[in-house]
């Protein structure tokens, strides 16, 4: 293709009086899982319903395989399948039922839909529940009915807003693979606000906060920012928290606890093989140690220029 799959070019959204997300610019050039990653409130919701045609942005333009989406809708929304956070399922309709509905939404010839309903249906694992209702499946499957609407017209880009929301650890982990699955032949775009999502499933990463776009790289890149920098240690024989905090390379000393004691550290990763020599030379009997990474609100607060 000539044409990136999606370009965003400059969006900006206002509601009322407050702006939602502000020169938000990438674009999606292969196919592939992309994070969009933030917190709750952070735009992006407002960044894919724009995507999907489901509202008009105040500034800005989509395109959509070279197509601009605003000013062809029709035609754009062909290249692209959408699942919202919760999946548009009609609850009494069986899953067949449900499927060549959407199929004959999206505007597929009659002759089409057969093979393109079976294929979606075997691809995301529901063949086998083709005459049941929806509302008597599970969550997770459930979930891949809604994936299954969102793939049956073969779109170049489907847009899922927090797809494992909701699910059991079982059933995540089978989204996850599904979502990998079906991102080999398109292009994906898979918004969360947890960390761990985005990490499990995707190969790049754009994260938004205050509406801005505040990283655009690989996932390898984004992981760099989320660093060690506390330690959670169990002694047997611990001494006084006052005497920790004047340690070399320990910024701070608490109570975490359990038994257990957070040390903050401004050195080095090798700060754990310190506090293990310091434990065998003052007899402090170290039971246990853990390294934390950054928290996700540190990672937004680095990045979004807010850290002091």
């Amino acid at each position: 293709m000539d044409q990136p799959i999606v370009r965003v070019e400059n969006l900006s959204h206002r509601y009322s009086v407050n702006w939602a997300i502000r020169n938000i610019s990438f674009e999606i050039n292969k196919n592939g899982v992309l994070g969009l990653l933030g917190s709750n409130g952070a735009g992006k919701s407002t960044t894919m319903n724009i995507m999907c045609g489901v509202l008009n942005q105040t500034e800005g333009n989509v395109f959509i395989a070279g197509i601009n989406l605003q000013e062809h809708p029709k035609e754009a929304k062909k290249y692209i399948g959408f699942l919202p956070q919760t999946p548009p399922l009609y609850p009494d309709f069986t899953v067949d039922e449900y499927l060549r509905h959407c199929a004959y939404l999206r505007r597929m010839h009659k002759h089409d839909i057969p093979p393109a309903l079976e294929e979606a249906k075997d691809r995301c694992g529901i063949s086998h529940f083709s005459k049941r209702l929806i509302k008597n499946l599970s969550g997770g499957y459930r979930q891949r009915v809604g994936i299954a609407q969102a793939i049956i017209h073969k779109p170049l880009l489907v847009i899922m807003d927090e797809p494992t929301n909701g699910l059991d650890p079982n059933q995540i982990h089978e989204v996850r693979a599904l979502i990998k699955e079906i991102a080999t032949d398109r292009a994906v775009i898979f918004s969360s606000h947890i960390l761990s999502e985005i990490q499990a499933t995707c190969q790049e990463v754009k994260m938004i906060e205050g509406g801005h776009m505040v990283f655009s790289d690989t996932i390898d890149a984004f992981n760099n920012y989320i660093i060690p920098n506390s330690l959670l240690v169990s002694l047997a024989a611990p001494p006084a928290l006052s005497e920790l905090k004047e340690l070399p390379g320990i910024i701070n000393a608490e109570n975490a606890g359990n038994g257990m004691i957070r040390l903050s550290f401004s050195s080095g990763p090798d700060i754990s093989e310190q506090v293990a020599a310091w434990s065998s030379e003052h007899g402090w009997r170290l039971k246990e140690l853990i390294i934390e990474r950054s928290s996700l609100d540190d990672v937004f607060a680095r990045l979004s220029g807010k850290s002091s």
